[in-house]
Order: C-alpha cells, then sequence, then structure tokens
C-alpha cells in the first residue's frame, strides 16, 4: 500500500495527500506520517509547492477530525459496543476514554502529534462525551498544526535521507502512544485508590458513629 499511495502523491500530488490525511483522522490503516514526509521531500526538490503541501495535509486532518468528532457524537456508543473486547481498536478507545478524563482540551492537542497513534479514537471519544465543539476544534486545529509542521518541515529538510527519517518516525510514535498508555494507566490507578480511600474513611467513620456509647 505504501508504494501504491508514494505513487499516486507523485501523480495526484496534493489532493491525495489530502485525502490520506482526512482518513488516517477516522482510524484508516493509511501511511499519513509517510505520505508527509514524502510530500515535504518532494518540495524541496521542487515537485510541488510547500505551502500547498502545508495546507492540504492541514485541512485535510482538521476536516477528518471534525467528522470523527460527529461520528462519535451521533453514533459512538454503537460503534464502540461492537468492538471485539481486547481489539486493538477497543484497546485505542479505552486509552483515548483515560487520556479524556478531566482534560478534554490538552488531550485532543496532544494526541494529534504527541500520541497520534491515539488521535482518531480521542476523536471518537470526544464526540461520545459530547465535549463542547469550540474546545474540541480549537484544540484540535492547534495539534494539526504542530503534526503537520513537524512531517512536512522533517520531509523538506532530509528528504535525502527519507527512509531513515521515516522508520525513526516510526519508532518514536510507537513509544509515545505506549508512553501514553502507562500515563493514563497511572492516572486511573491514583483515580482509583483516592476514591478507595474515601470510601474506607467514610466506612470507618460509620463504624465509630455506630459502636459510640450513648447514655
Amino acid at each position: 500500500m505504501n508504494e501504491t499511495l508514494l505513487s499516486a502523491l507523485t501523480i495526484g500530488g496534493v489532493p491525495v495527500l489530502m485525502l490520506v490525511t482526512f482518513l488516517s483522522c477516522l482510524a484508516m490503516p493509511v501511511p499519513s506520517s509517510l505520505l508527509m514526509l514524502a510530500a515535504g521531500a518532494l518540495t524541496a526538490s521542487g515537485d510541488l509547492s510547500l505551502g500547498w503541501v502545508f495546507a492540504g495535509a492541514y485541512v485535510g486532518a482538521v476536516a477528518g477530525d471534525q467528522v470523527g468528532y460527529r461520528i462519535g457524537r451521533s453514533g459512538g456508543s454503537w460503534a464502540k459496543a461492537r468492538m471485539k473486547p481486547g481489539s486493538k481498536p477497543a484497546l485505542a478507545m479505552q486509552r483515548a476514554e483515560r487520556m479524556m478524563e478531566g482534560r478534554a482540551g490538552p488531550a485532543v492537542f496532544l494526541s494529534r502529534w504527541l500520541f497520534s497513534p491515539l488521535g482518531p479514537y480521542v476523536n471518537f471519544a470526544a464526540g461520545g462525551a459530547r465535549i463542547d465543539r469550540r474546545v474540541f476544534t480549537i484544540w484540535g486545529a492547534a495539534g494539526e498544526l504542530v503534526w503537520v509542521a513537524i512531517y512536512v518541515g522533517l520531509g523538506y529538510a532530509f528528504g535525502e535521507q527519507i527512509d531513515m527519517v521515516a522508520e525513526l518516525s516510526s519508532d518514536v510514535a510507537g513509544l509515545l502512544a505506549a508512553l501514553a498508555v502507562m500515563v493514563g494507566a497511572g492516572f486511573w490507578m491514583r483515580r482509583a485508590l483516592r476514591r478507595a480511600h474515601r470510601a474506607g474513611d467514610r466506612d470507618a467513620g460509620g463504624d465509630v458513629v455506630r459502636t459510640d456509647p450513648r447514655p
């Protein structure tokens, strides 16, 4: 698929890049980061316009986010119920929901670029949780700006070493996704321990009241 898309990018240019970034924000298995790197390299060689490449990738990503949010808002519960327990989409959705707890805006922003594998599922989770659309749009658009700038910029700067940059970016993305899972699990455990501690305090207080001797 990668070779096919790279060939399509060479022939179709910016519209192909826009379509791929759009689909990637809907959890479609397309190599959007690799294609942005390749597009950046093509701008360095003069085959594509840097401004149009940046704009196309950005518009496609922002539009994909909005569609993903709408899907989550209108049918997120239905789709989630049909995810096979333990499957990759189901686990990613759980991680996205944990990431969203109490910090929706920053979670949307960071999932665009720092924890990008979780980005599409954060879109669905944000819609399903009915996060204010303006909050989602502002934070999402800011995050996509960083994402596109990083990958198109790397492709432009290191076009001759595109294979090395692509491999490195893939490794880093996987590492950051794992880190996101660890951080999310840590926050969840901390909240669970606090609730258990408060529940224990209430139970202990109730015991004292019941055993207190009355005249």
